[in-house]
């Protein structure tokens, strides 16, 4: 039998098993850390997150600042916000990790997928030509080949440098 050994992982597993309460955009909005809150990015009405469950590298999230699940409820200057948060990301990765695509889009009700479906939010996912192997098909598993701070530290950086 072969093992994959990856010790550094287990803080990772520990917090994965804990069922996290209220609403995660709200917690990071409030919040004073955002490397300990994974928050690459504040703007006035939006804001982007790592996706600490991610299916890639670099798998941001976007959300308005305000608590809402209905896209159209969403304020003009909202939408905007978003839209405009999203491309910045967009920009961030590309600057980062030179991905060949992404996969943009918002799961709008638990039906359609929403994790957390009281609070809106794209998801932005960086792809790669190779970035399928037989993990997700045989094993039902994804490999994220890079740890959420480091991910978090280069995406901080990109951003830093778009903003001169």
């Amino acid at each position: 039998m072969r093992r994959l050994w990856a010790p550094w992982r287990v803080e990772y597993v520990r917090q994965a098993c804990r069922k996290p309460t209220g609403c995660i955009f709200c917690k990071a909005r409030r919040g004073r850390d955002d490397r300990k809150n994974f928050v690459v990015h504040r703007g006035e009405l939006a804001l982007a997150m790592l996706n600490t469950y991610p299916y890639n590298t670099g798998h941001l999230m976007v959300a308005p600042c305000r608590h809402i699940g209905d896209l159209e409820r969403l304020s003009e200057p909202e939408l905007s916000a978003l839209m405009l948060e999203t491309r910045l990301c967009i920009r961030a990765l590309r600057r980062a990790f030179k991905p060949d695509a992404f996969n943009v889009g918002l799961n709008l009700g638990r039906v359609a997928g929403a994790g957390v479906e009281d609070h809106l939010h794209i998801h932005i996912v960086p792809r790669w030509a190779a970035d399928t192997n037989f993990m997700p098909i045989l094993a039902d598993t994804r490999v994220i080949p890079e740890a959420l701070e480091r991910t978090y530290e280069a995406i901080a950086s990109a951003l830093r440098a778009l903003r001169g």
